[in-house]
């Protein structure tokens, strides 16, 4: 019992930034991802239109590798997608095996009706913070990749 209430105070620091590291982190995707969930889509949905929009064409594995949100069931979020006509499979005609995803006329209105509003509520949430401010935590954050 002694040690682990020794083990807690002297790490007491590292303990108090994860929760603060945590609640911060929660704060930022609940006001980010309103302006998602207000236009219908889930997260993983935004995600993989975003994708498609900016970075065009791609097979499943170039979405899962690009795409900011974690999900665990890609081909539901592309089953789903493709049945509501905001994208469209399209196979590959240097391998025959492998499908591309391709967004549609619809999928761009509503990705252009929606990322206008998504950015500027980013923005709000980031306006707390001076811009050396953002590097500094950027820089910060870019260490956990070493992990």
């Amino acid at each position: 019992m002694n040690n682990i209430k020794t083990l807690i105070n002297d790490s007491q620091l590292n303990l108090s930034t994860l929760i603060a590291f945590t609640r911060a982190e929660h704060k930022i995707h609940n006001i980010e991802y309103k302006t998602i969930k207000e236009s219908g889509l889930t997260i993983s949905q935004f995600g993989v239109l975003e994708v498609l929009y900016n970075k065009g064409d791609l097979r499943i594995g170039e979405i899962m590798e690009k795409i900011l949100t974690t999900s665990g069931n890609i081909t539901v979020v592309i089953k789903n997608l493709e049945k509501d006509g905001f994208i469209k499979k399209i196979q590959d005609p240097s391998d025959k095996r492998s499908t591309i995803i391709s967004i549609t006329d619809k999928g761009v209105n509503i990705i252009e009706e929606i990322l206008p509003e998504h950015i500027k509520n980013i923005n709000n949430i980031f306006d707390i913070l001076t811009d050396e401010e953002k590097i500094l935590l950027k820089d910060i954050l870019k260490k956990f990749k070493e992990l």
